[in-house]
């Protein structure tokens, strides 16, 4: 175990409630959430190292993003912002140059996403790629 989880442990249980519940700090409880959001780490082996059942900590990840939702102020840790990539990638559509006499413009939509997916879409009308946009704004990755 690092010296950082030492420490952490050690200021994690604050104390007991009544009925023999923990009271966590809730620095502590944020410290182990953003350990958790880290790409590649288990919530159940920081459950286990930190001695808090995974059930919980998961319901302090969900309370979390809740929290983040956009339209909600959070302040990050200096470490986290740095780190921080984009969930999705800016979307391009250009006009292609098209005759005067054409009645609606045909568009090019190029899609980029953080896990190396690429959309292309040459010469669409307008009103076909609107629910395309609608779509990849309701992705997991959108938010």
């Amino acid at each position: 175990m690092t010296e950082m989880n030492a420490e952490l442990l050690a200021r994690l249980v604050v104390g007991r409630k009544r009925d023999g519940r923990c009271r966590y700090d809730p620095l502590a409880k944020q410290v182990l959430v953003h350990e958790c959001l880290k790409p590649g780490v288990s919530v159940a082996r920081i459950s286990m190292q930190h001695g808090v059942n995974a059930n919980l900590l998961r319901t302090w990840i969900a309370k979390s993003r809740e929290q983040s939702l956009p339209g909600t102020a959070r302040a990050l840790p200096r470490a986290e912002v740095a780190s921080c990539t984009p969930a999705f990638v800016a979307v391009q559509v250009a006009a292609p140059v098209a005759p005067a006499a054409a009645a609606l413009p045909a568009l090019r939509l190029q899609v980029r996403l953080p896990n190396g997916v690429a959309i292309d879409f040459d010469e669409v009308p307008l009103e076909a790629l609107s629910p395309v946009v609608q779509l990849l704004g309701t992705l997991p990755c959108s938010s």
